[in-house]
């Protein structure tokens, strides 16, 4: 409540000619939360029916990194996208009759198909002791090559199982409505992504009630630069940050010897908050602005104190990164202290505008003053 008064006496404060009694106040904030619920459910029901695509999306940042180490395990002699096909292949044969098996393996050339033996004998060798597995690829008539590719391949600890539409299986649920759930929290966060502009606006509208025409006519352009700030921070975190972050987490995971089996479930939850904030960390201009324009902060305020700032924005940067390498944290702060500069020149010009409005209007009041009629 003590935290909803002193919104409420910004709000008054931004727009002295239009102040409000405290239940038409509730009453605006009602009216925005409406909105900004309505909004989300029609961007999630919308992307709710393009699940696949946004599952695709989410996965790609783990599958490179997944992909990378699996290729690391491979013989340098074996290309990761033959591994890959052949045991697409081997896949594919599991349950067929061996006649349509042989005819299925037949289709491919020589080297595919010795893969396709590797991978059905990595996955029989993978069940054995290690002291047994010698035994079992002489007594399974695996030649020289095909024995020392096998053994490599389980040093290595290359999988050979895949999933039900062909991809590798890395990550895996728990229960059975986790998949459905999964999919209704993809189609929040993305819903927020798309709706971000409309959640912006009436955020605004509320903060900023009784704008001037002229006001207006700047909130346009100001939430086109808002969201092309968020879209900016949410594709940095994805195509920069994120995938250095989950190398780092997973290389740490295997130098303690920890099998990093990731839950589809908690990795889809990381990535979209990390992204998210990110994106959200993106729209420091606009939350600085708005405070400049409450009178929160001032020019000279903001200059004065600059070196705290960069400070508090580097401890936050260090939160929100979850990798505690100082490169990382460089690519959450450096972006955020740019951003910060800019906002401090901008409360300049917005201050000179101000002064020079102000002088105008002095002038014009002066030059009104002199022009009346003396009384005689």
């Amino acid at each position: 409540m003590f935290l909803l008064k002193k919104v409420f006496q910004l709000r008054d404060k931004a727009n002295p000619e239009l102040e409000k009694p405290f239940l038409d106040h509730l009453e605006d904030l009602r009216l925005m939360i409406t909105r900004v619920v309505l909004t989300l459910l029609v961007s999630m029901l919308v992307c709710f029916s393009f699940q696949d695509q946004l599952m695709a999306i989410i996965r790609k940042p783990v599958d490179e990194v997944m992909h990378i180490h699996e290729s690391k395990m491979l013989p340098k002699d074996v290309e990761s996208l033959n591994w890959d096909q052949a045991r697409k292949v081997e896949h594919a044969m599991i349950g067929l009759e061996p006649a349509t098996a042989q005819h299925l393996l037949n289709q491919f050339d020589e080297k595919t198909r010795k893969l396709v033996d590797a991978v059905r004998l990595l996955r029989a060798s993978a069940v054995l002791p290690v002291e047994k597995r010698a035994d079992f690829l002489q007594q399974a008539k695996a030649d020289q090559p095909m024995a020392e590719l096998v053994t490599t391949l389980l040093t290595n600890g290359a999988k050979p199982d895949i999933d039900a539409k062909g991809n590798l299986q890395m990550m895996s649920v728990l229960n059975p409505t986790e998949p459905f759930m999964l999919s209704m929290k993809l189609a929040f966060f993305a819903g927020i992504v798309i709706a971000f502009p409309l959640l912006l606006l009436f955020t605004l509208q509320f903060i900023l009630p009784g704008l001037h025409s002229h006001e207006k006519k700047v909130l346009w352009p100001a939430l086109v630069i808002g969201f092309g700030l968020f879209l900016m921070g949410v594709c940095f975190a994805y195509f920069g940050v994120l995938p250095r972050a989950l190398t780092f987490f997973f290389e740490w995971g295997l130098s303690m010897g920890v099998s990093n089996d990731w839950r589809i479930g908690e990795y889809v939850t990381f990535a979209t908050q990390f992204t998210l904030l990110f994106g959200l960390s993106f729209e420091l201009p606009v939350v600085v602005m708005v405070m400049v324009k409450l009178g929160l902060l001032t020019y000279e305020s903001m200059s004065r104190t600059r070196a705290y700032a960069i400070l508090a924005i580097v401890v936050a940067a260090a939160i929100i990164t979850p990798t505690p390498d100082a490169f990382t944290l460089c690519l959450m702060a450096l972006p955020m202290i740019l951003l910060y500069e800019i906002c401090i020149w901008l409360a300049w010009y917005d201050a000179r505008k101000l002064r020079r409005q102000e002088e105008v209007e002095e002038r014009e009041r002066m030059e009104r003053l002199l022009n009346e009629p003396q009384e005689e």
